[in-house]
């Protein structure tokens, strides 16, 4: 009854909001969300994170199907299918892997890389990443398998933006057809990393602008956001949506009996347990992370933020309660966005003159 109600509460906001997104909404084409298939794209955005000008070229999968590995797709999509299987959060993992990847300095695999302290200290270690991140393993084995398919032809970047498809496909979500032709960095960035990636507390405006900043929209900030349908979170990232009955640290109204199930989850565990990230479909790639939303059941204080007036006020942006809404009504409208948005962050590219290479392992420079 929960559900419906909310649904129908979703209904209602639309008509309010005069959506337009729900209106033109068309049913998604599972098998390939892109028009690019084949043909090369130039990419490069300006902002913090991605140059301008960095001139990437990315050309759709026939890039590698009629090329220099055409099985590189093939061997990706069994590893993912396997890990997944043994481990459904797995898919979240390998997902959350590609956009930590690309938010700081473009997707260049420089996620992957190992610190080789005192000469060298990546990204693993900064405070969104370490013992966060996972899935590092995965993308160990389907390196090495490409490795002995065509050596140094597919690159750790790419081995991430196709995993990461992989991984929402495996979970019952859309495909898209992934744009490759990455090279991996040299280098890394802890600042970065520390700087660019939105925390679990950011509020609407905050979270906007983190995606501004490499050239993303609020649009595809929410649309992105719904990846947090699969996976787990720990205590300590959303100990802010604790803080007071019914009220997150952002503002966020919360549903009491949820909010008090999280208590009693997490007393006593010292921020180490584990919550779902969507309670009720956790390991299905589906719209009903907004439908929590718009019950009070966002899990992280960022989530819960989108669903709220306050939030959306703050930011200036009356649209981000518009597609909250319009995502919780149809399932069909947020698998299109979310495909679109995929392919957008999958350009962010590393600045101009930027050098890169194919890692033999991506955990390290060649």
């Amino acid at each position: 009854m929960k559900q419906l109600s909310t649904v129908i509460m979703a209904a209602a906001v639309l008509v309010l909001l005069g959506s337009a997104a729900a209106a033109s909404a068309t049913a998604i084409n599972k098998s390939c969300v892109t028009g690019s298939a084949g043909a090369a794209v130039s990419i490069g955005y300006g902002g913090a994170s991605a140059g301008a000008g960095a001139g990437v070229s990315l050309g759709g999968a026939d890039a590698y199907r009629m090329g220099a590995c055409p099985r590189a797709e093939e061997i990706v999509r069994a590893a993912v299918e396997r890990a997944v299987a043994a481990d459904p959060r797995m898919a979240a993992s390998l997902l959350r892997l590609h956009f930590h990847d690309c938010f700081v300095n473009g997707c260049d695999g420089s996620v992957l890389l190992d610190d080789k302290a005192p000469f060298f200290v990546g990204e693993k270690t900064a405070g969104p990443n370490a013992n966060s991140l996972r899935g590092f393993e995965v993308v160990d084995a389907i390196k090495a398998e490409l490795e002995k398919a065509c050596p140094e032809t597919v690159s750790c970047a790419d081995v991430l933006a196709i995993a990461a498809r992989d991984s929402v496909v495996a979970s019952g979500g859309p495909s898209w057809q992934v744009e490759v032709g990455r090279k991996d960095s040299r280098t890394a960035s802890l600042q970065g990393a520390n700087n660019n990636l939105p925390a679990p507390t950011s509020g609407v405006a905050t979270l906007v602008q983190k995606f501004r900043n490499v050239g993303l929209s609020a649009k595809d900030m929410v649309a992105l956001s719904g990846a947090h349908t699969i996976g787990k979170a720990r205590c300590t990232t959303f100990s802010a949506r604790l803080a007071g009955v019914g009220v997150s640290a952002s503002g966020a109204l919360g549903d009491l009996a949820f909010l008090q199930s999280l208590q009693q989850l997490c007393a006593g565990s010292a921020g180490s347990a584990l919550a779902h990230l969507d309670l009720a479909t956790p390991a299905t790639f589906d719209n009903q992370y907004y439908i929590n939303l718009l019950s009070g059941d966002g899990l992280l204080p960022s989530d819960q933020a989108l669903a709220s007036s306050a939030g959306v006020a703050a930011s200036g942006l009356d649209d981000v309660a518009g597609l909250v809404a319009a995502y919780a009504f149809d399932a069909s409208l947020f698998f299109d966005d979310f495909a679109s948005s995929m392919l957008r962050m999958g350009r962010l590219a590393p600045g101009a003159g930027t050098a890169g290479e194919v890692r033999r392992n991506c955990r390290v420079v060649n």
